[in-house]
């Protein structure tokens, strides 16, 4: 095993590590969490079988097999940015709704103390 195999190995133990910590104290929900898991797996596949990466270059038709990583974490990203988006725009309608309800029921209540 190199010494590089070694570090990515840390490194991908730690990253897990480091979710299940934000998972058990509540700071990532499990929708999310799921994701970044996932992520620390593949990372750990590549970690220990170093060949896997070759293959799937060569299945892609990539020459240089460590940028496919890159496009790969940019193509996530990416997905990753237009799901955030779509949970905020749908929060966004949510509040909306919400200051239109309260405001409604402030009326209801300042029209009975009136009275």
């Amino acid at each position: 095993m190199d010494k590089i195999q070694i570090v990515a190995i840390i490194a991908v133990l730690f990253f897990i590590g480091l979710i299940s910590r934000f998972i058990i104290r509540g700071k990532l929900r499990t929708e999310y969490s799921i994701i970044w898991i996932l992520i620390g797996l593949i990372l750990m596949v590549f970690s220990l079988w170093r060949q896997s990466l070759d293959l799937l270059a060569k299945f892609f038709g990539v020459f240089y097999a460590p940028s496919l990583i890159f496009i790969f974490f940019f193509f996530m990203i990416f997905i990753f940015l237009i799901h955030l988006s779509v949970v905020n725009s749908k929060q966004h309608e949510q509040i909306k709704k919400l200051a239109q309800e309260i405001a409604l029921l402030k009326e209801k209540i300042s029209e009975k103390n009136k009275i």
